[in-house]
């Protein structure tokens, strides 16, 4: 689990997670909210909602990082032996 952390730490990893948050997430936001966004009606929650919507695509991107790190290792060691 450590070994997986310090992955989701990397710097290339966060700014990627972040781009695709950035990119992915208001997407989400408008397909998800963007009848209540235009109305003008969004609650709290729904706002609440709306953030975390924006977190699905950076945990995404962040755990196919790790797992792609983690496979490149893999094969790497395999390559080694």
């Amino acid at each position: 689990m450590k070994h997986r952390l310090n992955i989701a730490k990397q710097p290339a990893v966060i700014r990627t997670a972040t781009r695709f948050a950035l990119i992915v997430g208001p997407v989400l936001v408008m397909i998800n909210h963007g009848d209540t966004i235009v109305a003008g009606e969004m609650t709290t929650v729904d706002w609440l909602k709306s953030a975390l919507t924006m977190l699905v695509p950076y945990t995404v991107s962040t755990l196919s990082s790790i797992s792609a790190y983690m496979s490149c290792q893999s094969n790497t060691d395999n390559n080694s032996n």
